[in-house]
């Protein structure tokens, strides 16, 4: 039959779409919006730690020149279920720009939000990029930008402390400096220091900050060394910061990657209260770390301390173990000399080296999520260090600097999004196709549809489908027009509903189209309605009579239509379109056939007038720096 091959002809060209960007989803709700894949793996999925993926891809570090910018949107934060489909895309939030340490934040008001770094724009003096706080309706709630003299807002670190009023944030600087640590009086040399500042949120006023470059010796370094010549401007990277965080006594954990050490900064007077790894260590240890990342207190006291740090053990030109991992460290400063002991280590599942960026994170039940980095790669693990889960992106092309798994609720403050499209080259063999969804929303349990006559008639419910994935599509048969859609949770409460939309039509001319007009009536949903509950009273006979013949079965449904109609159109003052509404009708029963899809409805009366089917780090190029 023509509806079949309409049909078939629709899903082989959403086929061919689908294989052209393996690796990337596409919308037809949101056609700018080219969303990575997520492959996930779960290994024992009841040990999970229930929540959402917060990740935020890039293809490369550094700002892209607005004339090679994707036409779609790709990068930016972007919230994935945990079977990998997409709940929020916000790269049109970003417009393209990347964006770092995207999370969920439940820490500043009770409520959810969302927080991330925007990337500063291409060689622009004007947007210097910063941090950026959401509501759980994906609305800005708070810009902190750089109102000091620096020349962007770093891109490693926004940790909004407990309470939402501050956070923190690293900073580079490009600074002169005399090499009297390497006995060499007589020259200088531009160094990129390390530092943090913490920031009031409201007014992005410096509360509190710290530069390495009168506290750190560049001996200290294992990447500017004694050997190694002056620097013109910006100048060696020598100890790369890129992790700060803050306990309860006020005192500050950062990591500098380039000296292989921690340090606890005093909030008091900002000199440094130990070192932690590295060749000056003040702790008994029996472990070794080198350029990592991501070190935050797990716990603090006056006495102990426990911190978690990403190992990555390497960088892009050596590495000091075979394999990444992700260390818990327990730190007893009541013993002299005090001592550091690994708690726990996961190492990387995949037994690779993680050579850039990286975050370990506690999760509530006592898991342990790990971002791995480069192809989006993350795994989960029990408290023992067991693997419960895996994923990565399907694109080789992008990465992320750090992931991380939080519950979450989105409610975002604009409406569904849809489209509804029709298709047929015959009254008889017409169906509606709509796509339904809502960027953002968490609750979503089921989709119900409604179409109306004319754009000022009342919402007739046409049918329902379960939420399956970020983007829905019901098929509802015949010509339906003016579609809304309604968001529906568990409980059967209405979230949202769309606006309303009329039906995208073809070039009925183009397409073939072959009726009594020119071009097709829209079905009247209220009369189709009408015409199947009298059909399932029983009102028009007994049409499953096996004596009855097909052609009388067919002119009984289209005496019955026909009656109907004639009785509402002339309250609408149609009268002309009853002819189109009766064929309408008669298609509502053709699948695979008018006669044999009305005969199967009359013989299962369960058949329904619509069915659903169901890249690096470096702050700069021009550091220089050892390969």
């Amino acid at each position: 039959m023509l509806f079949l091959g309409v049909l078939f002809g629709f899903f082989l060209l959403v086929a061919i779409a689908e294989r052209q960007d393996e690796d990337l989803s596409s919308f037809v709700t949101l056609p700018e919006v080219r969303a990575l894949k997520f492959n996930v793996t779960h290994f024992d999925r009841e040990r999970e730690q229930p929540g959402y993926l917060f990740v935020a891809p890039y293809g490369q570090i550094d700002p892209e020149e607005p004339s090679k910018k994707y036409m779609q949107y790709q990068v930016g934060p972007y919230i994935f279920d945990t079977d990998g489909e997409l709940i929020w895309a916000g790269s049109p939030v970003t417009d393209n720009r990347n964006a770092f340490d995207f999370k969920a934040n439940w820490n500043i008001d009770g409520d959810p939000h969302l927080s991330f770094i925007l990337q500063h724009e291409y060689e622009s003096d004007s947007d210097r990029g910063g941090g950026v706080i959401m509501d759980s309706d994906y609305e800005v709630e708070h810009e902190v930008l750089v109102v000091n003299d620096l020349d962007a807002f770093n891109m490693h670190e926004f940790n909004i402390l407990d309470g939402g009023k501050t956070a923190l944030a690293c900073t580079y600087r490009s600074q002169l400096i005399r090499l009297d640590d390497f006995d060499r009086p007589d020259e200088e040399s531009w160094v990129v220091t390390g530092g943090f500042v913490e920031l009031d949120i409201e007014t992005s006023e410096v509360l509190f900050e710290w530069d390495s470059f009168d506290k750190l010796s560049i001996r200290e370094s294992v990447k500017f060394l004694e050997t190694d010549g002056v620097a013109g401007e910006p100048g060696w990277d020598y100890v790369h910061i890129n992790a700060v965080d803050k306990n309860s006594a006020g005192d500050y954990i950062i990591s500098m990657r380039f000296t292989n050490t921690l340090y606890l900064i005093s909030g008091q007077n900002g000199e440094i209260i130990w070192r932690l790894g590295g060749a000056q260590t003040d702790f008994e240890q029996d472990f070794t770390f080198s350029k990592q990342h991501d070190a935050k207190f797990v716990e603090s006291n006056s006495t102990h301390h426990t911190i978690s740090i990403m190992n990555n053990a390497s960088d892009e030109s050596e590495n000091e173990e075979e394999l990444s991992s992700a260390l818990f460290v327990e730190l007893d400063t009541t013993v002299s000399p005090m001592t550091a002991r690994v708690v726990k280590r996961i190492n990387r599942p995949d037994g690779q080296l993680t050579r850039l960026r990286g975050n370990v994170q506690q999760l509530p039940n006592d898991n342990v999520f790990i971002g791995w980095s480069e192809q989006g790669y993350i795994s989960e693990h029990s408290s023992d260090g067991e693997i419960l889960m895996s994923a990565q992106f399907a694109s080789t092309r992008y990465s992320s600097y750090r992931s991380y798994k939080f519950d979450w609720i989105g409610r975002p403050a604009t409406p569904p999004d849809l489209v509804a499209s029709v298709y047929g080259a015959s009254e008889q063999e017409m169906i509606t196709v709509i796509h339904v969804s809502w960027n953002g929303a968490t609750d979503i349990a089921k989709w119900d549809f409604y179409a109306r006559s004319y754009e000022g008639g009342s919402d007739v419910f046409i049918g329902s489908t379960s939420k399956t994935s970020f983007e829905t599509m019901y098929i509802a048969e015949g010509f339906m027009d003016w579609v809304t859609a309604k968001a529906i949770d568990e409980q059967g409460n209405v979230l949202g509903s769309s606006a309303m939309h009329r039906s995208d039509i073809p070039d009925w001319e183009l397409v073939g189209f072959n009726g009594l007009s020119s071009e097709p009536t829209p079905d009247d949903p209220e009369i189709l309605q009408t015409v199947r509950e009298k059909l399932d009273s029983g009102q028009y006979g007994d049409l499953h009579d096996e004596s009855i013949t097909d052609e009388d079965r067919k002119a009984a449904i289209y005496s019955a239509t026909k009656e109907v109609a004639e009785s509402v159109y002339k309250t609408y003052g149609m009268i002309q379109v009853v002819q189109n509404i009766a064929i309408g009708t008669l298609a509502i029963f053709s699948v695979g056939g008018v006669l044999a899809g009305l005969w199967f409805y009359i013989r299962r009366r369960k058949m329904r007038s619509y069915e659903h089917v169901p890249s690096d780090e470096v702050p700069n190029d021009e550091a220089n720096k050892h390969e």
